[in-house]
């Protein structure tokens, strides 16, 4: 699972990395379906995350989700994003 991290309107600080790759740990489950993700993250005013994933079968998936700190827009983006993973996972899985 490749993920690619694109700033818009800033630079990221290492600490940021460093928590986006941490909270990508919480779907490490679906790394071997997933072929790649990749996370903009814009600021203006507020951060807005929005996050494009593939899996392996084809489907993509897009999430988002913003708030004025940094940690709580990437925790919804994540929040939904597992939703999304999950069922699709229970969709591919039915087929």
């Amino acid at each position: 699972m490749k993920i690619t991290k694109i700033p818009s309107g800033f630079n990221f600080e290492p600490e940021q990395i460093d928590l986006i790759d941490k909270k990508f740990q919480r779907i490490k489950y679906v790394e071997d379906s997933l072929l790649d993700i990749t996370v903009r993250v814009k600021l203006d005013k507020k951060y807005i995350f929005e996050c494009n994933a593939h899996f392996s079968w084809g489907t993509p998936v897009h999430v988002s989700g913003e708030d004025y700190d940094f940690e709580a827009a990437l925790n919804g983006m994540m929040d939904v994003l597992d939703q999304k993973i999950k069922k699709e996972k229970d969709k591919a899985k039915g087929h």
